[in-house]
């Protein structure tokens, strides 16, 4: 299934997609919903974010080209990770497939993408096993995590780099039904292919991440886990358009534009 938050009529709800068309949803895909008969054009309706998580998990360094890439700029030896690690981003970071991303005026050129796979959580779940960890996985959406790498030099966190206003594109929707080993991330900016990398080739998969995590925290409905990326970003500019696409879900879209310009 492929669920959507849309705005059609002026009214926001929960939508099911089936061809070109959006059947509007009563109630929500983690509690009690039924399919109405309403139905939209999915190119007349707009978009919103899948969902804002109660809590916004972002792995990091998950993928070995990604690693020694980081590690070739920074001049020193790839540190490959022997055990699951994770962080967390902003909410207010949070925008929809087709909204842009505002680079702050006096921000620097070091802005760049990364698309990741996004685990959406359909349940509450603690001390997950490998056996029952993909229980709690409602479905997958895509993530844009951008970021400036001055700035994420020069901190101590990612408090602003990662975070600050319009950052997490995250969308388009949320699909139910994919075959993780089949996956493969496409990205394009202005239409030009910059990076392709099989999905699912993380070091460390969702199941060992979630048996981590639900060590220490409770996942609830709606929560997400940004599952990192691979490859490099070029430096983006003021128009830059960039696509994410990932096999089974679709393509998550957004311009760049500089604050003033």
């Amino acid at each position: 299934m492929r669920w959507l938050k849309f705005t059609a009529a002026g009214k926001t709800s929960w939508g099911l997609i089936e061809g070109d068309k959006v059947f509007a949803v009563t109630g929500d895909p983690f509690g009690e919903w039924q399919k109405t008969a309403q139905s939209h054009a999915l190119k007349d309706v707009k978009i919103e974010l899948p969902l804002v998580p109660r809590t916004f998990y972002c792995v990091g360094l998950n993928y070995l080209k990604h690693l020694k890439e980081a590690a070739d700029k920074a001049g020193t030896v790839p540190n490959v990770p022997d055990r699951p690690e994770i962080g967390y981003r902003a909410q207010n970071a949070l925008i929809a497939h087709g909204e842009d991303v505002v680079i702050p005026s006096f921000a620097t050129d070091k802005i760049h993408y990364e698309g990741e796979l996004a685990v959406v959580i359909g349940k509450k779940a603690k001390h997950l096993t490998e056996a029952d960890a993909m229980s709690c996985v409602f479905g997958y959406t895509i993530g844009n995590d951008v970021s400036e790498r001055t700035w994420q030099k020069l901190d101590r966190g990612l408090w602003r780099s990662k975070n600050a206003d319009t950052f997490k594109p995250m969308g388009p929707w949320i699909e139910t039904d994919v075959d993780l080993d089949k996956m493969e991330t496409v990205i394009r900016v202005n239409g030009k292919e910059t990076g392709r990398f099989k999905t699912n080739d993380m070091i460390f998969g969702i199941v060992p991440f979630l048996v981590e995590l639900t060590k220490y925290f409770t996942l609830w409905p709606g929560d997400v886990i940004w599952m990192g990326t691979d490859g490099a970003s070029p430096d983006l500019r003021h128009g830059d358009v960039v696509e994410i696409g990932i096999t089974g879900i679709g393509t998550l879209r957004n311009r760049f534009v500089r604050e003033g310009q």
